[in-house]
């Protein structure tokens, strides 16, 4: 089955998502990232999405940290125990296997779907997982993503794990390897609004041509900008909610859990 064929369709005018992406959870919950309980801050970053009345919730990718089953059934459990009303959908990062990630989808609400429909909007969930760290797109999936775009004259947003823009940060060297033409194959298409990425463990927006890119902070860490040097700074985790609308405008924020 090809990566978009199966839609999640949602009949509303308004659209509300939390993108939160980026955990690094361990095998057990004391497990810490770069002294950070992943686990503590995975958990605050979902109640607060549960109390902000969303209509869908999607991971943006690098759940694990250690590369273990437990790791998988531990963000089930914090998925579940938060209380949302409201299907997460994933994108996998370089730390995910995409095995694992379908496996959690079987018995609870996490979705295995990658393309989700309203009245006016397509989102496209893509997989920029690739052989390293850094990202790279298939030719096949740069295909299929023409396909779907070749087809639909809604206003389309895309999510992936990696920055297809460099940042000019340490992380650069595992940006999305084939970024640039991705972005001129989305910029062939006038209705492609906006890209919302994880990976880079801050906030950050940039423009190519039409398109909008929004780098969403993690839950774990974030590091700081503008230094090739891998450098801590001390944000708390933080997570993007995005308003699509038939007005065709997109609202979005960045919220923090901790003051700055």
């Amino acid at each position: 089955m090809a990566w978009f064929d199966e839609v999640y369709k949602i009949n509303k005018n308004q659209l509300t998502i939390a993108h939160f992406t980026d955990c690094h959870l361990f095998a057990n919950k004391e497990g810490e990232y770069f002294s950070v309980n992943s686990w503590r801050n995975l958990t605050e970053a979902l109640n607060s999405i549960a109390q902000a009345n969303v209509d869908i919730v999607i991971f943006g990718g690098d759940l694990t940290q250690d590369h273990s089953e437990a790791s998988y059934a531990l963000f089930n459990q914090a998925v579940n125990e938060a209380g949302l009303n409201c299907p997460v959908f994933w994108v996998p990062g370089n730390h995910d296997e995409i095995s694992l990630l379908n496996s959690i989808c079987d018995s609870n609400m996490v979705s295995s779907l990658k393309r989700i429909e309203t009245s006016s909007h397509i989102i496209l969930l893509l997989n920029s997982k690739g052989p390293t760290p850094a990202g790279q797109l298939s030719p096949l999936h740069l295909d299929e993503i023409t396909a779907v775009l070749n087809h639909s004259t809604k206003e389309v947003i895309v999510f992936c794990h990696h920055h297809p823009i460099e940042i000019n940060g340490y992380l650069d060297k595992h940006k999305l390897e084939n970024g640039d033409q991705l972005l001129e194959r989305l910029s062939d298409f006038k209705q492609v609004k906006a890209l919302f990425h994880g990976h880079v463990h801050n906030e950050y927006q940039f423009k190519h041509q039409q398109i909008d890119v929004f780098g969403t902070p993690a839950t774990t860490v974030q590091f700081e900008k503008n230094t090739e040097d891998w450098q801590q700074v001390d944000l708390g985790p933080g997570y993007r909610l995005i308003t699509l609308s038939d007005s065709k405008k997109i609202k979005t924020k960045v919220v923090w859990l901790k003051e700055k």
